[in-house]
């Protein structure tokens, strides 16, 4: 939902008042009234209590737990990695691909007066550079003229509007008739830009309430897209009314000159911030992490549930409240029906993209399961975990992470054999050393060769120092994971099975 890091402070009122110690969330005083819908909040859907009931720390400290991830590949820090960059350059992919499947089919008969030499003779209608022996005349001709490509804007724009359709916001500015006022401009995504303000008009003592606004570009596609989120998300909301699953609330929708906004309720930090901020580059303390995965499991389960695939999650896309112990997932504007299943190779940000989307291979609701695999590896090392800078190299790193592809799974996908020859072996670009430029080898792999296990435990000197319940905790951390990142989809973890994972669970 918000494309920005930074958001306006806490309006949410559903986590304990906690207070942050050198990275530690301690709890504070509460009311009885408090205590009760904490509780209430935190319980499992069956009614049993939650495991991350209470506080938990952030930071990791020097605990012998603490992995060094060590690896002979270059690893990317995932608190300075910058998502968008990657997501701006593979929507450009996809949008000329639309644009040249587009161009193809879309003519029509444009009407021409042009001067032109010689008889009218047919042969000679459509040839500009025909050359004859008679007088000039003028006459109108028919020819078949492609599109050109799209206006990146479509609507009408008036003066706030940039030349890329984002809204031009002003500090102090009030939207919907009054009822808010903007104080703070939060940034911009690929298809919004996300403002800060305070409710000036409101109900039952709504006024001074933070919220966060969502301006839509002031494109028709755009529009369209921040449309159907708005759907995705009521829909959503009606199948969690209590407020339970964790996913962003949007309280309503209103017109702004032009622009559609979509008014969300107040949170705090995303999730990258989170690890900048308490677990740079050694990641969060794996009761962090542990607490995270059974918020963000509880938001797979009612997507599942109302069969829908988010198609973009990431750390930036899963938001916390002020107190960092509650978390939302937001930004769904990839939303969609799991029937809506285009086969389209850039779906979902290329770090966190699935091997079935490259692949071309039939997807559904597993393919965020596998995100959150790697949105959790982040989360506990601090480093991204597939760091591939092409949909080739991300095939690669999968493979050395998780073994070969199955034949059946290549042979089924559309763009198998882009990248697998007849025999199953892997067709790798690579970057020449010497010129700079990109070659091919072919790689055969059978087997891992940097599975998870060695990447998450410590060294043996060193599990040998760990506490019993911590080295099982990070033993069924590992699991866990293995589950999210099968490569098969159909083998990989569901929401339901996540909930009662020992990891979960305990």
């Amino acid at each position: 939902m918000y494309p920005c890091s930074h958001l306006c402070p806490n309006g949410l009122r559903l986590g304990q008042p906690q207070r942050k110690t050198n990275g530690k969330v301690r709890s504070v005083s509460h009311t009885p009234a408090d205590a009760n819908r904490i509780l209430s909040f935190l319980h499992h859907i069956d009614g049993t209590a939650s495991p991350t009931d209470g506080a938990f720390e952030l930071a990791k400290g020097d605990e012998v737990g603490r992995t060094e991830v060590a690896d002979d590949q270059q690893m990317i820090s995932a608190a300075d990695y910058d998502p968008s960059l990657d997501r701006r350059e593979d929507e450009r992919r996809r949008v000329g691909q639309l644009e040249r499947a587009e161009g193809v089919q879309n003519v029509e008969m444009v009407e021409e007066e042009e001067i032109v030499e010689g008889e009218d003779e047919e042969d000679d209608v459509d040839d500009m550079f025909a050359v004859g022996g008679g007088e000039k005349k003028r006459r109108t001709v028919r020819r078949v003229k492609k599109l050109a490509v799209p206006a990146l804007i479509t609507t009408t724009l008036d003066a706030a509007a940039d030349a890329e359709g984002y809204y031009q916001t002003i500090l102090g500015e009030q939207l919907d008739g009054g009822r808010y006022q903007v104080f703070a401009v939060l940034g911009k995504g690929m298809f919004a830009n996300v403002v800060r303000a305070r409710v000036l008009v409101g109900e039952d003592g709504d006024a001074g309430r933070e919220v966060a606004i969502k301006i839509i570009r002031c494109q028709e596609s755009m529009h369209k897209a921040g449309q159907k989120e708005a759907a995705i998300l009521n829909k959503l909301q009606q199948a969690d009314p209590d407020d339970k699953k964790h996913v962003v609330r949007l309280e309503r929708s209103f017109e702004h000159r032009g622009h559609l906004c979509l008014v969300f309720e107040s949170l705090s930090m995303n999730l990258r911030d989170v690890v900048k901020k308490f677990g740079k580059d050694v990641g969060l303390n794996i009761r962090a992490v542990r607490a995270y995965a059974h918020q963000l499991f509880l938001s797979m389960g009612l997507l599942r549930k109302c069969n829908i695939m988010h198609a973009d999650i990431k750390p930036d896309n899963i938001l916390v409240n002020e107190q960092k112990t509650v978390l939302k997932l937001c930004d769904l504007g990839s939303a969609a029906d799991a029937s809506e299943n285009e086969i389209t190779p850039y779906l979902v940000s290329r770090f966190y993209r699935a091997p079935e989307i490259i692949l071309g291979y039939p997807y559904d609701p597993a393919l965020d399961i596998w995100s959150v695999g790697c949105t959790l590896y982040e989360l506990y090392t601090g480093k991204i975990l597939l760091p591939g800078r092409s949909n080739n190299q991300m095939l690669l790193l999968m493979m050395e992470l998780r073994g070969r592809f199955s034949a059946k799974m290549i042979k089924r996908a559309r763009f198998g054999a882009d990248y697998f020859d007849d025999m199953g072996a892997f067709a790798s670009v690579e970057r020449d050393r010497v010129t700079g430029g990109d070659v091919v080898k072919k790689v055969q792999i059978t087997k891992p060769t940097r599975d998870l296990r060695a990447r998450l435990l410590p060294h043996a000197s060193a599990q040998s120092q760990m506490k019993d319940d911590e080295r099982r905790l990070l033993l069924s951390f590992v699991d866990l994971l293995d589950r999210c990142l099968a490569l098969d989809p159909a083998r990989r973890i569901t929401p339901k099975e996540a909930l009662a994972h020992p990891f979960i669970r305990g």
